[in-house]
């Protein structure tokens, strides 16, 4: 009902009109949450076109996992088993459909039967891939709704007009999960020998980024921190002041290359871009190789810097990267760098901090360091791993959502089984007043990020 404005009630009225639903769901003390819920015929998605029997088609990128081209002589091959095309990816067998053969838009024309582009779609529990002639890009669409004489296929969800004025089709995932039946769900319990056995030890995994920089040794760095990854036009790089740059998404994104990498000239210079808090940096690499899940164990420390150490990753040796060696070559003030001592022994860690950037970039440093790491991106969530765990120490933010750090140290000093947990304070800022107030509130000691 109206208080300043329209009125919530003039909302959910034309809400209705358009055939949506609208929920709110209210706990005393805690807020509301609105959930709105318009019809596909009025969105505008982001979908990958690509295309198949020379004609293009959209998918929506909610459901695209990752894009894989599969030929006869890499590890990403497509194989049979029993007259059903499967992917090998990364010890798992995917079912493999043919988007031209579902559509019956092949002319019974042969597919080549190793090659492909593979669109890796996830649907609910399913995972499989769409195989396509080639992909084009990624475009903001929007969703036109089907004609009433096409709306009993279930492959396709709605249309849309490109910006060159094609109308092409959108592919319904969920329509191609039905068609592909069965042996999608018998295929997702097949193979992934070692994630079973991750999970069945208790272990956790880490999905990581491999490529090569300045060398034929293969590098790691783990995934979350990565925000975007680049191939740039090398005539998009710039000198200046000194350095290599690019304008990239309306700013000046400094370039930092790792030892040994020369930044192309010509063609496709591959980057890895870093973001947090409104700042980019790219670091220039040779080649990105793949992304894997696998337990990070580094077993030998680094003595170059930049390189936190060496784990098996896909049954190679491979250099671990430290991010937070690069990060202040590209702004000298991105944070200071604290280095830590190694521990005698293998101490336990509780990390808490609600940034995943952070998160994702203290926990190698602190495991190379020799500890063992558990993080929690939430106050809430640590005191339950406290009482769950025990640890050595905890390491907490202080700029934090619903209890910052003080009042979380406040809260475990409060608590008897607790009390004498050391606890250090992370912190962007560090002022006499926050450390005073961290000493009061039970802070061992006061660390600037």
């Amino acid at each position: 009902v109206s208080g300043r404005g329209v009125g919530m009630d003039v909302v959910r009225t034309n809400i209705d009109q358009i055939g949506g639903t609208i929920d709110i769901k209210s706990v005393a003390g805690e807020g509301s949450s609105v959930t709105i819920k318009i019809p596909l015929t009025l969105a505008i998605v982001s979908a990958l076109i690509v295309e198949a029997a020379g004609d293009r088609f959209a998918i929506p990128q909610l459901s695209v996992v990752e894009l894989v081209r599969a030929r006869a002589n890499s590890e990403h091959r497509i194989e049979r088993i029993k007259d059903t095309a499967v992917l090998r990816l990364r010890n798992k067998l995917l079912p493999l459909i043919h988007l031209k053969k579902l559509l019956k838009i092949d002319d019974g024309a042969a597919s080549d039967p190793e090659n492909g582009f593979i669109v890796v779609t996830q649907v609910g529990s399913q995972t499989f891939g769409i195989v396509v002639d080639g992909v084009f890009h990624t475009e903001e669409i929007v969703v036109k709704p089907m004609s009433t004489k096409l709306r009993h296929i279930d492959m396709f969800s709605g249309n849309t007009i490109l910006g060159d004025g094609a109308v092409i089709m959108i592919i319904d995932p969920n329509g191609i999960a039905k068609a592909l039946g069965a042996a999608g769900s018998s295929a997702h319990d097949m193979g992934d020998d070692n994630a079973a056995h991750h999970i069945g030890s208790g272990e956790q995994t880490t999905s990581l980024l491999v490529f090569r920089a300045g060398s034929s040794q293969p590098k790691a760095v783990p995934l979350g921190l990565v925000t975007r990854l680049e191939e740039l036009p090398a005539d998009k790089i710039e000198f200046s002041n000194g350095r290599y740059m690019v304008q990239y998404r309306e700013q000046l994104m400094p370039l930092v290359a790792m030892e040994g990498v020369t930044i192309a000239s010509q063609g496709a210079q591959p980057i890895l871009v870093f973001a947090d808090d409104g700042r980019s940096m790219g670091l220039v690499v040779d080649e990105i190789i793949d992304i894997v899940e696998e337990r990070l164990n580094i077993e030998v420390g680094g003595s170059a810097s930049g390189i936190l150490g060496s784990a098996v990753i896909k049954g190679q040796a491979t250099e671990v990267i430290d991010v937070g060696h690069f990060l202040p070559m590209a702004f000298a003030d991105w944070f200071t760098r604290k280095e830590m001592k190694p521990s005698m022994h293998s101490q336990s860690v509780l990390l808490v901090d609600d940034s995943a950037f952070f998160r994702n970039m203290l926990a190698p440093v602190l495991k190379a360091a020799g500890y063992r790491v558990r993080t929690a991106p939430t106050a809430q969530e640590g005191l339950a791993a406290l009482r769950a765990q025990t640890f050595d120490v905890v390491l907490t933010d202080i700029e934090m959502p619903d209890m910052n750090g003080f009042e979380f140290a406040e809260t475990i000093r409060s608590d008897s089984n607790l009390g004498a947990m050391p606890i250090i304070g992370l912190s962007a800022l560090v002022s006499p007043a926050a450390i005073e107030r961290g000493r009061q509130a039970g802070f061992h000691d006061y660390v600037a990020k």
